[in-house]
């Protein structure tokens, strides 16, 4: 094949030869090096409203987009074709779209901010089903792959819907189908916001709600129920013991004196399970992106230390935070004194970079490093005092993951032992960091005297000093709310993540997505408020690639099932279709080459004051206009 060949020409090639599939399938696999060549093939004009929502079918032959126009298009996205305008009868914006599995993508479902669920036959041309028992906008549909008749829905109600196409169903007799209403448990004002199947577990179900927790449930478990009724607030509780998990960063699960007020700041934003169904990509809005573990006990560092209670004399000994689970004996005997040449190269690269004061450079490379050598003590205390000094949302705790798993593999390190104390002084655990304090001087009594330690101690007794005899100190969320005994228990236990991916900007649309990119998830895409596509290397977590996508935002990232192919959109009326361009080809003029520059404006946005956000949005109509009464009473709320 010549290596001129376009994504969608080589996809005809297959279909005019099928014994080319095989080498055809090893050539597009998605690599470092297809991604780095990513371009725009292809805008597809259609809608006239901001484009909420893709999906590709099962074979990938078809693209569904739908749109605040109330309409669906079905494209083949390989020759540039509108092969069918659905008007769905929606009178609120689409936030979801879906085909059901095994129909050859002949009946879809659709999700929007009127409250409804539609089911259309687009080869008969007409709607089928209307589901109107949300009373809430319906955000996210969820279909499993070995379950042709069946799907879920999330709405800002709370409720978690299942229907079946093969019952008869009518909204206005209360039938059971509401599988979980988060209201039960979080309260009132909880909100379904997104949802997901596990493809290789379809009785697991992600739900992100109107907060950081992250549920799944297996719903074999749980049955289904009628909707409460509207005037009264007893909620039936259909969830048994040990059929859902919690899943949240540590750092936001553990601050002291938090309200539930707080916790409403985060929303997560989409859920995705990963190929082998091992693990879930999160997209926090006002946060990060995180990856989890389903399969693994990793609880916060944080509620570890809480639960301890007592003096550490090997801080958190075997909770080592890159998947190894040993005892800091058998890993300190791992231990290399010396790192190989290459390794100490990037070492030397990134101390020159902190020394520098450009900590994301320096970030990067102790990542690179981290990546090739895992077992290295120091190489994690660096990275720790790197984050500790760039201070992006959740550096801290970073570092502070980085301190003990640099402790599990040296327990002389002593730069790290005096990082984790500040770290928890830094996250505003004082007990804690005193207890640390108290046992790095006896670890370390020549240091005791030195004056950063002096100094430590004095902030620590200082802010001790100064609480309120009323504070919560316990270590538990102090939440003055409606949430259930279940709930603060399955909060309590939540799950921590294994890896965060940063650098965009999720604070102004609910929709925004993030997904594995690869057969086997080996990057991660996602959208940004700044209308740009970030990619980043799951081992390395580094940020390889920034695309501009979107005059504003973007917030549709759909990966193509088989090859690297990539579609998105966000506020503006197009889809984009991104595949690799020539090796020989020009470079690309939408690559946006200063990645930390971006990645440093994109915090500085999340952290600014909720009224500058506005201000910098005052050019998203869709989201604040209220002259468009589309935007103004169905348009995607901030996260």
């Amino acid at each position: 094949m010549s290596h001129t060949y376009s994504m969608p020409q080589f996809l005809r090639v297959r279909e005019v030869d099928e014994r080319k599939s095989r080498p055809f399938q090893r050539r597009l696999h998605v690599t470092t090096d297809f991604i780095k060549r990513l371009s725009l093939e292809k805008e597809l004009d259609g809608h006239t409203g901001c484009v909420n929502c893709l999906e590709w079918d099962a074979s990938g032959r078809k693209l569904a987009s739908a749109s605040d126009d109330f309409l669906v298009i079905i494209w083949d996205p390989f020759t540039y074709r509108r092969l069918q305008t659905i008007q769905t009868g929606h009178h609120g914006n689409i936030f979801s779209v879906k085909f059901m599995p095994e129909t050859n993508g002949e009946i879809i479902v659709t999700g929007a901010g009127d409250h409804e669920v539609r089911v259309h036959n687009i080869v008969c041309k007409e709607t089928t089903r209307v589901c109107t028992c949300h009373s809430g906008r319906v955000k996210r549909l969820a279909t499993a792959p070995v379950m042709n008749d069946v799907f879920w829905s999330a709405a800002e109600d709370g409720l978690i819907r299942q229907f079946d196409l093969r019952l008869p169903h009518s909204c206005l007799r209360n039938e059971q189908t509401v599988l979980i209403d988060l209201r039960t448990y979080s309260g009132e004002t909880t909100e379904a916001k997104c949802l997901a199947v596990n493809p290789m577990k379809p009785e697991l179900l992600a739900v992100g709600a109107n907060d950081p927790y992250i549920r799944i449930y297996d719903r074999r478990m749980i049955k289904l129920v009628k909707s409460p009724i509207a005037s009264s607030s007893i909620y039936e509780d259909n969830v048994p013991p040990g059929c859902v998990q919690h899943f949240v960063p540590g750092h936001i699960a553990c601050r002291k004196n938090s309200t539930e007020n707080d916790i409403h700041e985060y929303s997560a934003t989409y859920v995705a399970f990963g190929p082998n169904g091992n693990e879930l990509l999160v997209n926090l809005g006002s946060e990060q992106i995180y990856l989890y573990d389903i399969n693994t006990n990793m609880t916060s560092l944080l509620v570890r230390l809480t639960n301890d209670n007592r003096e550490l004399k090997e801080p958190l000994k075997g909770y080592c935070m890159n998947g190894i689970n040993s005892t800091s004996s058998d890993l300190s005997s791992r231990n290399k004194p010396t790192l190989p040449e290459h390794i100490n190269s990037l070492k030397l690269g990134g101390n020159s970079f902190f020394e520098k004061k450009c900590y994301s450079v320096a970030i990067r490379i102790y990542n690179q490093a981290i990546a090739q050598h895992p077992d290295s003590s120091v190489l994690y205390s660096n990275r720790a005092a790197a984050y500790m000094k760039r201070e992006w949302c959740g550096d801290t705790y970073a570092a502070l993951r980085d301190c003990i798993t640099a402790l599990n593999y040296d327990p002389k390190n002593v730069k790290a032992y005096f990082r984790l104390t500040r770290c928890l002084f830094d996250l505003a655990w004082y007990d804690e960091a005193k207890l640390t304090l108290h046992s790095f001087k006896q670890h370390f009594p020549s240091h005791a005297k030195l004056l950063a330690c002096r100094a430590l101690e004095r902030d620590i007794l200082t802010k001790l000093e100064s609480l309120d005899d009323s504070m919560d100190d316990s270590g538990e969320l102090d939440f003055a709310s409606d949430i259930s005994p279940k709930e603060s228990e399955w909060r309590e236990k939540a799950k921590d993540y294994r890896l965060r991916f940063y650098g965009h900007c999720n604070t102004t649309t609910d929709i925004k997505e993030a997904n594995f990119f690869g057969s086997d998830g080996e990057f991660i895409v996602a959208g940004s408020d700044d209308g740009s596509i970030f990619f980043w290397d799951r081992k390395t977590t580094n940020n390889i690639r920034i695309l501009r996508g979107d005059s504003s935002i973007v917030n549709c990232v759909q990966p193509h099932p088989t090859c690297c192919l990539l579609a998105t959109s966000g506020i503006e009326h197009r889809i984009r279709l991104w595949s690799p361009r020539s090796e020989h080809g020009l470079e690309d003029q939408l690559e946006i080459l200063e990645r930390d520059e971006v990645a440093e404006t994109n915090q500085r946005r999340m952290q600014a004051d909720p009224f500058d956000v506005v201000l910098m949005n005052m050019g998203l109509n869709a989201v604040i206009d209220n002259t468009d009464p589309i935007g103004a009473t169905y348009g995607c709320r901030t996260s």
